[in-house]
């Protein structure tokens, strides 16, 4: 296909091929623009026929973050698959920004204000995290009385997301790489490492309230909240299927954020 490609294209050299694979020449880079271009149109194509079909049935791709992918999502699209049996899920969970405009998902579950035009969008809340430790783990070590005393224990923090440390630094919490006992840019590791009694860290209330075993540490010095928005293409909107996981998105992830914050 390779040379089919490049024989369409005039004859020139695409790829150098060599005992270890392919390696790209100065024509192909120069074409990726125009390749991307190319890609943004079919997808705004396969778009329009969606958007044209009227049925609840078919396939809702969805991008979320490692967290609410695994722990949030799962029982919402049980209830909205209990009652439009003819939908099915595709679940990228991942904390990297889904490119909504290239079809990497239908639907977005975003952690930040979407920044792309031509974007559906809105707000389900802000979701509260805090600080946590199980009730074993306080048990063996004590429980910190002041946010200083954290040094003397073990946290359970970031590896090499510096952005997250940083987040941390500017609420008041003077933390560093260094002082990560269990260093996972992961947050569901994280999350497993706090629920197991491995130290002391910082996960979304509405995880850690139902157990009993995972006791608030600072809950007047140490609290934030993340906005938390759902995003789809505009050309969608007028999908049935689409509008329907969407609407009930907002509800209950909407429902989620103000049980975090303590609301009803």
């Amino acid at each position: 296909h390779i040379s089919q490609l490049e024989a369409a294209l005039g004859g020139g050299a695409l790829f150098i091929r060599s005992p270890h694979g392919l390696s790209p020449t100065d024509l192909a880079g120069a074409l990726i623009p125009h390749a991307l271009t190319m890609e943004a149109s079919v997808a705004a194509m396969v778009r329009s026929a969606s958007g044209a079909d009227g049925e609840i049935a078919g396939t809702v791709r969805l991008s979320a973050s490692q967290i609410i992918g695994v722990e949030v999502l799962p029982p919402i699209l049980a209830r909205i698959g209990a009652a439009h049996p003819g939908i099915t899920f595709e679940l990228v969970a991942t904390n990297e920004t889904s490119d909504l405009l290239r079809r990497d998902a239908d639907i977005a579950v975003r952690m930040v204000r979407p920044a792309q035009g031509a974007l559906v969008a809105q707000k389900a809340g802000d979701i509260q995290l805090a600080m946590y430790a199980h009730k074993d783990y306080l048990a063996r070590r004590g429980r910190p009385d002041t946010i200083d005393a954290l040094t003397d224990h073990a946290i359970v923090g970031f590896d090499r997301q510096t952005a997250g440390i940083d987040a941390l630094q500017n609420i008041g919490m003077p933390l560093t790489r260094q002082m990560f006992s269990f260093r996972t840019d992961n947050d569901l590791a994280q999350l497993a490492a706090i629920r197991a009694g491995f130290g002391i860290g910082i996960c979304q209330t509405s995880l850690a309230r139902p157990d009993p075993n995972l006791v608030r540490l600072f809950p007047e010095e140490m609290s934030f909240a993340l906005e938390t928005w759902i995003t789809m293409h505009e050309d969608l909107r007028g999908n049935r299927r689409m509008r329907l996981v969407f609407d009930r998105l907002v509800a209950d992830i909407t429902a989620y954020a103000k049980a975090s914050l303590g609301l009803h």
